[in-house]
């Protein structure tokens, strides 16, 4: 069965083609390497093209006839999208209404779509439910809300079936240590202190701890990536049964505070890793924590890799191989 994986090149959707490989599927990667890598997907499955080019699109879908389509091909820093919020709307919002139209114009109607916890904004209670309002804080997670209503105006006029996967914090490496997180600029908290234990970083900066939390820094929820892909899966085979659009959290139920994430790196690497407070990150909540519990339920979904320990292993694993 051939699955179109956009933004397969790139650190969740590479993880994703692994898996997708090994559970049978016959995936096809649509990338422009904007921010992806040759070296995660295999050269006869990697189709170079850009969701902005209607006649890359067109060439797409005209020589392969897919199931269901997967997108990661998002931008996805908080800051980033607060000085350049049309930079996000356009790639998020309108690049992914361009893959929309050629999926209706083939009549493929089953799409996976990786969407954000940053849709809820700042919740007043945690662990965080798929019913809480929905109220984004920057244009990151406004652009990604705007695309799962989008993708219900779809299913009404089209029929459309669509998987929204909120995700929480994505982290860890393949087992194998051949593929792993390498952004550039990196953003991300783990592969950034994992940097300063590289001696790539002199130390790493926490952006604000004075947040209402037990050690004043920010809590966030930490999913393995081959956990991520694994639900991705098992979303893929509930919309290809026709059991209809759904909406999930994907996350731990557990929350770590940046302190702790340094804590645990230092005890794996075995390096003191330095610390610098900086000042708050225009557009973080205090504390982003999933309930997990609807996916569990449903589909169930069981994360093999929910210790933080374990994802930071795998983790530095991948960057003592690669360099960081």
């Amino acid at each position: 069965m051939k699955i179109l994986v956009v933004g397969g090149a790139g650190y969740i959707g590479s993880h994703m083609l692994r898996e997708l490989l090994e559970k049978g599927y016959d995936p096809v990667v649509f990338d422009n390497l904007s921010t992806g890598h040759t070296w995660g997907v295999p050269s006869d499955r990697l189709v170079r093209g850009d969701l902005s080019d209607a006649a890359d699109l067109e060439r797409l879908f005209g020589h392969h006839r897919f199931a269901a389509v997967m997108h990661f091909a998002s931008f996805i820093q908080v800051g980033e999208s607060m000085t350049a919020p049309l930079k996000y709307y356009d790639n998020n919002v309108s690049n992914t209404i361009n893959l929309l139209r050629a999926m209706e114009r083939a009549q493929v109607r089953r799409f996976v779509f990786s969407s954000t916890a940053a849709v809820y904004g700042t919740p007043q209670t945690v662990p965080i439910v798929e019913t809480f309002p929905l109220h984004p804080e920057n244009p990151y997670g406004r652009s990604k809300l705007m695309v799962e209503e989008i993708l219900a105006d779809c299913e009404a006029a089209w029929g459309l079936r669509s998987a929204r996967l909120r995700y929480f914090n994505a982290a860890g490496a393949h087992p194998s240590g051949e593929i792993g997180e390498a952004h550039d600029p990196e953003s991300h908290l783990i592969p950034i202190i994992l940097q300063v234990a590289l001696g790539r970083r002199d130390a790493i900066t926490i952006n604000g701890d004075d947040y209402p939390t037990p050690d004043g820094t920010c809590i966030r929820d930490y999913i393995h990536v081959c956990d991520l892909a694994s639900a991705h899966t098992l979303a893929l085979n509930a919309l290809l049964e026709d059991r209809g659009s759904m909406v999930y959290n994907l996350g731990n139920g557990k929350g770590y505070s940046i302190r702790e994430v340094i804590d645990v790196c230092r005890q794996v690497t075995g390096h003191p890793i330095p610390v610098r407070i900086g000042p708050r990150r225009e557009g973080d909540p205090a504390r982003l924590v999933a309930s997990p519990d609807k996916i569990v339920r449903e589909l169930g979904w069981e994360p093999r890799h929910g210790d933080l320990e374990a994802i930071v292993k795998s983790a530095w694993k991948w960057h003592e191989t690669s360099g960081g």
